[in-house]
């Protein structure tokens, strides 16, 4: 899910690392469904991802990136000349060219999603070479998980749909500047900075977890949420559970699985792993994007 109002970028500039930072990033979600692997994208556009523990050896990915997503064994890139690419299987796996265009990729399972310049969106199941099917137009956000899709629409409403790609779409809230899924749950970030989140179906009733929110994630049965003083706080279990106060001075928060990652303002980016209270390890610098698969 992308920061309310900044983006990755953006708030890079605020904090003096922009000089360096690719423009225009658009993060998407950044959580991931309990794997081992890590994504980072640094300054200078280089992306590299990890597998394994947390202190596993880097594999420099691709160059001129101004996004990274990661799921299972696929790993996902947005190009500065808008170009898409995927690779699936180990980190060193051959490059697919699945898009051009583009300004957002998404990707969950064996499914991949973009959003073109136009604000079209497009989903593909299967193989890396599977047909696109035209999901939506006029799009600002997509999050895919599991069978689900969820996209932003230019007028701020949130629409979900569950099932095959030809599904109905669900209208599940207006004034909606970021979306997040993660297996029965969608989370939603409204203008004014209120995280809601509900479980269950399409229809179920949304609960408020937060204000004063600019990211919302969620992984498994965690939300995580970023706070616009810069707070990063955890919670676990049930849409009501107590939060826990992970970090201050973030600018990025991403979950995964047992997984917490944090991105700080001077670019250093930290993930813990296990219980909320857990150590942090210092992953790298110079990091403009985490993404956790």
């Amino acid at each position: 899910m992308k920061l309310k109002t900044l983006s990755v970028a953006a708030v890079l500039a605020l904090s003096g690392l922009a000089a360096t930072a690719p423009a225009g990033a658009v993060p998407g979600t950044v959580s991931g469904d309990g794997g081992n692997r890590i994504g980072t994208l640094r300054v200078n556009g280089d992306a590299y991802v990890k597998e394994g523990g947390l202190s596993a050896t880097w594999v420099k990915e691709s160059a001129d990136v101004k996004q990274i997503t990661l799921s299972g064994n696929r790993i996902g890139v947005l190009t500065g000349d808008g170009v898409a690419w995927v690779k699936e299987g180990g980190l060193s796996a051959t490059w697919v060219k699945e898009a051009t265009d583009v300004k957002q990729i998404a990707l969950s399972g064996n499914r991949i999603g973009v959003v073109k310049d136009n604000g079209d969106a497009y989903v593909k199941e299967g193989g890396l070479s599977a047909t696109w099917v035209k999901e939506s137009d006029k799009v600002k956000e997509l999050e895919l998980s599991g069978n689900r899709i969820g996209v932003v629409t230019g007028d701020g409403v949130a629409w979900v749909k569950e099932g095959g790609l030809s599904a109905s779409w669900v209208r599940e809230s207006d004034d909606v500047i970021g979306i997040d899924l993660a297996g029965n749950r969608i989370g939603v970030l409204v203008g004014n900075g209120v995280a809601w989140v509900k479980e269950g179906g399409l229809s179920a009733s949304w609960v408020r977890e937060a204000d004063d929110v600019i990211q919302l994630e969620l992984s498994g049965d965690r939300i995580g949420i970023l706070k616009d003083n810069g707070e990063a706080h955890v919670k676990e279990g049930g849409l009501s559970a107590t939060w826990v106060h992970e970090y201050d001075q973030a600018i990025q928060i991403a979950l995964s699985g047992k997984r917490i990652g944090v991105l700080k303002g001077d670019g250093d980016a930290r993930v813990k792993e296990g219980g909320l209270s857990a150590t942090w390890v210092l992953e790298a610098g110079n990091v403009t994007e985490l993404a956790l698969s």
